[in-house]
Parts: C-alpha cells; sequence; structure tokens
C-alpha cells in the first residue's frame, strides 16, 4: 500500500496545501517523482505534470519524455513538456551544465504554474537530497542558512516527499510494482552531488547507520536556530534602524555592542548585498576611518562620524549648468532652479533653499555645480574666507551628500551661494542695493 496517511499528515503538518490547490508537479520520470504524482493521485489531490527535456543524453532523454507523456495519461491529469537546448543555454551564460539546467527547469516551471492556472510547484526532494545540500554546502562554504536543509515550502515550491527517505521510496515503489525510468547520468560521480550520494554518504552510513533520521533531528535543531536568529535581527532592526528619506542610519556606538558583533552585522546588512569581504573591512575602520564608503552592487554604505549611512548607489549629483541673465527655470539634478529678478532690495531670511543677492554684483554666465576640492568662499556673517570642505565638516555633511550640494558660482568664479546652506558675504542685499536676484531651489 502506498503511504497515503502520512504523506497527508506531513502536507497538513507543514501546510503545504489542500484539496483547493490545484499543484504543478514536477516529473523526470524518476524514482522520487513518479512516486510522488501516485502519491498526489491516491490521496485526491488536483495536479499536472511538467517535464523537461534536456536534450542531454540523446534517446534516453526522449525515452524518458514519453514515459512521462503516457504516465500523465494513465493518471489522466494534464501533461506540460519542453525541449531544452541546455548547452547552448550552458556555453551562453557561462555556467555549468547543471546549473543551466537548474535556472531553465525553473523559470519554465513558474512561467506554466502562471500561464496554466496553477497555486503551486511540487518537486519530489526527500530527506537525502537535504542531506546531500547540507553536505555541498558545509564543504563550499555557508552561513547558518546553508544547513537548515531544503525547506518543505519556499514560495511556490513545496516538497511534500521530504517525511521519506531513498530506501523508505525503493522499499515502497517495489512493493507496489510502481514503474519509473533510470536517468544513467546519476551513476556517474563526475557531479559533486553524485559523488556526495554514491561515495561519501555510505561511508557515514557506516559509521551511523540511522543516518537520516538523525540529519532530519539535526535538521529541525538547525531551523529553529535560524528562526532564533532572524527574530533577533528584527528586533535590532526595529531597535537600531533610523530613516531619514531613502537612507538608513545605523549609530556606530550600536554597531559596536553588537554581540557576536560579526554575525549580526552581516545579517542587518545582508538585504543591501554584503558579504563577508564588506563585514570584516567595515568593523576594521569602525574606530580608524570615519568616511569611509563601502560599495554593493545596489547601495552605497557610509562610515560616518557617528552612524552608518546606508543609501542608494544611484548619485543625484549633477555636472556644471551655465546660467544665462535672461534664464527663469533650470532642472539641476534633484533639484529645480526658479530664477527671479526685482528691482526692491528684497532680503530672503528663514530659507535656506532661497538667497537674494545684489544684481549689480552678478558677472554672467553664472554656472551652478558641485563643490570642488580647495575652493573657498565667504560664509555670510563672518569677515574671512573658509575653505567649503571645512565648512562642511562644521555643518556635519556626511561625505556621500558633498557632491549632490548645487554651488551658485558667479562669472568670475566666486561662490555666491552653498544652495540649502549659506550665501556668500560679498554677495549679500545691503542698503546700496538697487536690485536683487532671487535663486531657488525646488526639489522635484
Amino acid at each position: 500500500m502506498l503511504p497515503v496517511k502520512g504523506f497527508t499528515e506531513f502536507i497538513e503538518r507543514h501546510g503545504l496545501f489542500n484539496h483547493g490547490n490545484k499543484i504543478l508537479a514536477a516529473v523526470s520520470g524518476g524514482i522520487d517523482s513518479v512516486l510522488m504524482v501516485h502519491l498526489l493521485k491516491a490521496a485526491g489531490f488536483s495536479f499536472g505534470i511538467a517535464h523537461c527535456n534536456f536534450q542531454l543524453r540523446g534517446d534516453e532523454s526522449l525515452r524518458d519524455q514519453e514515459f512521462c507523456n503516457h504516465l500523465a495519461q494513465k493518471l489522466r491529469v494534464s501533461f506540460h513538456t519542453v525541449n531544452f537546448d541546455t548547452a547552448k543555454h550552458s556555453a551562453d551564460e557561462k555556467t555549468s551544465t547543471q546549473m543551466a539546467a537548474r535556472q531553465l527547469r525553473y523559470q519554465w516551471f513558474e512561467e506554466v504554474r502562471q500561464q496554466s492556472g496553477y497555486d503551486l510547484i511540487a518537486l519530489a526532494h526527500h530527506q537525502n537530497d537535504a542531506i546531500e545540500t547540507i553536505l555541498l554546502n558545509l564543504t563550499r562554504g555557508t552561513g547558518i542558512a546553508g544547513v537548515h536543509g531544503i525547506l518543505p515550502k519556499n514560495g511556490m515550491l513545496v516538497r511534500p516527499l521530504l517525511f521519506l527517505n531513498r530506501a523508505d521510496i525503493e522499499t515502497i515503489v517495489a512493493d507496489n510494482h510502481i514503474a519509473y525510468v533510470e536517468d544513467s547520468s546519476n551513476a556517474s560521480v563526475k557531479y559533486a552531488r553524485n559523488k556526495i550520494r554514491l561515495e561519501v554518504i555510505p561511508k557515514l552510513k557506516e559509521l551511523n547507520p540511522a543516518l537520516e533520521e538523525t540529519f532530519e533531528k539535526n535538521l529541525q535543531r538547525f531551523r529553529d536556530l535560524e528562526t532564533l536568529l532572524e527574530k533577533q535581527v528584527e528586533q535590532l532592526k526595529a531597535r537600531l534602524f533610523e530613516f531619514d528619506g531613502d537612507e538608513v542610519h545605523i549609530p556606530i556606538d550600536e554597531i559596536k555592542k553588537l554581540e557576536p558583533q560579526r554575525l549580526l552585522l552581516f545579517k542587518l546588512l545582508q538585504e543591501y548585498g554584503v558579504n563577508e569581504t564588506i563585514v570584516d573591512d567595515l568593523i576594521e575602520s569602525l574606530e580608524k576611518h570615519p568616511g569611509r564608503i563601502f560599495e554593493t552592487s545596489g547601495y552605497k554604505m557610509v562610515l560616518d562620524r557617528e552612524k552608518l549611512i546606508i543609501a542608494s548607489n544611484k548619485s543625484t549629483a549633477a555636472g556644471e549648468l551655465e546660467i544665462g541673465p535672461n534664464d527663469h527655470q533650470l532642472d539641476y539634478g534633484a533639484y529645480k532652479l526658479a530664477i527671479l529678478h526685482d528691482e526692491s532690495p528684497l532680503i530672503i531670511k528663514d530659507n535656506p533653499m532661497a538667497v537674494s543677492v545684489d544684481s549689480d554684483l552678478l558677472s554672467y554666465p553664472l554656472a551652478i555645480r558641485p563643490w570642488r576640492q580647495g575652493e573657498s568662499f565667504y560664509p555670510l556673517g563672518m569677515k574671512g574666507s573658509k575653505k567649503v570642505s571645512d565648512f562642511f565638516v562644521n555643518e556635519k555633511v556626511p561625505l556621500h551628500k558633498k557632491q549632490e550640494i548645487p554651488l551658485l558660482v558667479n562669472g568670475n568664479g566666486d561662490i555666491v551661494w552653498i544652495g540649502g546652506y549659506r550665501p556668500d558675504e560679498r554677495y549679500k542685499v545691503t542698503e546700496k542695493t538697487k536690485k536683487v536676484t532671487i535663486f531657488e531651489l525646488i526639489l522635484i
């Protein structure tokens, strides 16, 4: 008899699916996936069969495809199949044949699922597959997520056969006289997974004949540990992350208190694309290198004086833009610059995003541009000059923001206004001013 009761209990315990769901079963024709569809049928679930022909084993690949077609007809379920040029995809993507096949099949499974109205995709992994995956991950290097094994449910993927090991499956199939096909490549130790299956695991089973049962208990412990870690990380994010627009700020003093620091910092920053090397460099720089910038594929992380700033690495800094005497509005980076000429000596107060200057002191064309290393200006209210870099330090402008601050520059090279911060003393409106020009920056 088929173990329908154990099958349905496992599905219910892990909340994989119910009789109201429509399941797309991935079937190679091998012993595992064939048993899975027989169990789905016996348990009364609604499903269809999907089979990939990777065209890597000649007539054997065609044999498997035809077998799966006949199986679907026998079980009276829908059959979906596709032929892939796996070798070409592997060459084009510069990846291994196994990885190419994986990419192709999962992408196609999801396309069929969406187009044909299936709710979930069922895969026939069992307990031994989970052991092989863990050993592979440990051999190649992994974090805690790599030792939790194959999850019963991951997004749209479900694995209802994880309650069985390979020996169980072989016994059930033999006892129930279920036909299946053998993939000759499974006997080759050319592939790393096969080498572990055929050479490593048998040696481990000599040490522990109940290897599958032991690993299943270990997997549950690892999953519980991972859940505990994820909950702690979420609590830390709620406590430490300060949001400023589209930026995230984390106090450096709090980073220094993390224990274990390396693990927790990696988990906190993982969603921003960090790797272990970046985390190590960041920790090393906490005491030594304020102002250092770390970049990932989508973000930049600035080690500011008191906080770590995480921002998109899509810069909003613009180049240099010329301003003529008849211009009234210009787009510059993230801003719109509005220009107004007025005959009255109007002074703008309490608005750092606008400035009024003495029109007669302006020499066109003006320019709006980012700051340049070494240049100075005369901050309003001061008698002497000050380097722009020092002014930014005093104003606590984060390093990654400096190039985004627009400078209004006179035709003679003088800085007239550091947009959003301070005008220049030399261009202020006085009692001698006859007309003013007003510049206003408006965030787009």
